[in-house]
């Protein structure tokens, strides 16, 4: 489970940011928090703000990093060196600094979580972090500790521009390290390369966690045209989605899967037809229609069944951007209330997601410091911050009963965007 994302100078993001899952004192929704050793974490955050405040931003911060962790060890090598250019070594992930002041601008970037692994893995809780500027990585750390440990992390390593301290790694892979680690690789990803146990235990939580950007219509596109897995071969498969559906739609009781074969003058290759099934009105008869011709939010929901099922098989995180789009507000709230069920969410699967939705805050739904609002300043600033934590003018801390939807749509928290006359009168 995610404890704390932490991220500077990134896209919008200038300052020191942090997105905090663990419980606060608030006595509200108790059965949301999950106890980890000594630290208590909650399933769920919801990011509001206004168009262009930054909460994509939240979520791209994190794709960034995840990205840069499981494929930085291909990064690096000669630049000029076609040999190593073929093998994808001319160059490495760039971050995306703040743009709008000339300090930033030329700054490094810094990403940080601290997670707890799986309980398959002994619930060891590690801090991981790195700096990242335009020529590579600056600078890079893991730390970690025991679940019932009562002390602080105890350091695997840590590497600047100036040091390579490895002293929690084993003599063997330390040399090994030494010798093929790059500027712009990360230790964590060529020591999961080098099959390193527990630098791979840290490549693989972030592997096990899903992130999905539905605000972008391409990826929304390809996300819904992409059958689970096992979905072609397997009826069982096609059952369980079946089963999914109707607890939202019980319209469709069946796919219809086709596999069809074209052939050219140099290769074969393979497409895939999918009609839903249909019951006919008064009848026992079926009727078909193309998958494609579905709702928006029907292929959102088959889109989404797979990297449900995975994290929470897993135990992973998942970042979603835009869950509420074309999807029911009722519909949203049972997706939610997945990671609310311990009964279902049996390995703390969370998820993160951004909304537009106000009446989530008044929904009896969510906790207070499960709720998070971006706003963006007059020089382009975003700040992130809980309503938990969030205080008035006197310093009054948000109350439990308010009308949290009322004062959210009324500027009482900030994160709304100020509006004016779409067009003036000449």
């Amino acid at each position: 489970m995610l404890l704390q994302f932490n991220f500077r100078n990134f896209k919008s993001f200038r300052d020191d940011t942090t997105l905090d899952l663990t419980a606060t004192k608030i006595t509200e929704y108790s059965s949301h928090v999950v106890p980890i050793g000594n630290e208590k974490l909650l399933p769920v955050a919801v990011i509001f703000g206004a168009n262009g405040s930054g909460k994509s931003n939240v979520i791209d911060a994190f794709k960034y990093m995840a990205t840069y962790v499981v494929t930085s060890f291909a990064y690096g090598g000669e630049k000029n060196n076609k040999r190593n250019s073929k093998k994808g070594k001319a160059g490495f992930l760039k971050p995306t600094p703040f743009l709008f002041d000339s300090n930033s601008l030329n700054l490094e970037s810094s990403f940080e979580v601290y997670f707890v692994d799986a309980e398959e893995n002994g619930n060891k809780f590690y801090n991981y972090g790195f700096t990242v500027g335009q020529n590579g990585i600056n600078e890079e750390w893991l730390n970690c500790k025991s679940k019932s440990s009562r002390k602080g992390y105890k350091r695997i390593f840590y590497r600047d521009n100036k040091s390579l301290d490895l002293s929690g790694i084993t003599p063997k892979s330390r040399e090994n390290i030494r010798i093929a680690l790059e500027k712009e690789t990360l230790i964590v990803s060529l020591g999961a390369k080098l099959k390193i146990p527990e630098l791979k235990n840290i490549r693989d939580w972030f592997l096990n966690n899903e992130i999905i950007n539905f605000g972008n219509i391409y990826e929304g596109f390809f996300m819904s045209s992409k059958p689970p897995d096992g979905f072609v071969e397997n009826e069982a498969v096609q059952k369980k989605i079946v089963d999914y559906f109707s607890a939202f739609d019980a319209a469709i009781v069946g796919f219809d899967v086709e596999i069809i074969e074209q052939s050219n003058d140099d290769d074969k290759t393979k497409t895939v037809r999918i009609d839903a099934v249909h019951k006919m009105i008064g009848s026992e008869q079926t009727a078909t229609l193309p998958l494609e011709l579905e709702s928006r939010g029907t292929l959102k929901m088959f889109a989404l069944y797979q990297f449900l099922k995975d994290v929470l098989d897993t135990g992973g995180v998942f970042f979603l951007d835009e869950l509420n789009s074309q999807l029911h507000p009722l519909l949203v709230r049972a997706f939610v209330t997945t990671f609310l069920n311990p009964e279902i969410n049996k390995k703390h699967a969370q998820l993160i997601f951004t909304s537009h939705d106000s009446w989530l805050l008044n929904s009896n739904l969510l906790r207070r410091d499960e709720v998070w609002f971006t706003e963006k300043s007059a020089e382009g600033i975003s700040t992130l911050y809980s309503l938990a934590d969030f205080a008035d003018v006197d310093g009054v801390k948000i109350r439990k009963d308010e009308n949290h939807a009322k004062n959210y749509l009324l500027g009482k928290y900030g994160a709304i965007p100020a509006l004016k006359h779409l067009f003036r009168e000449e």
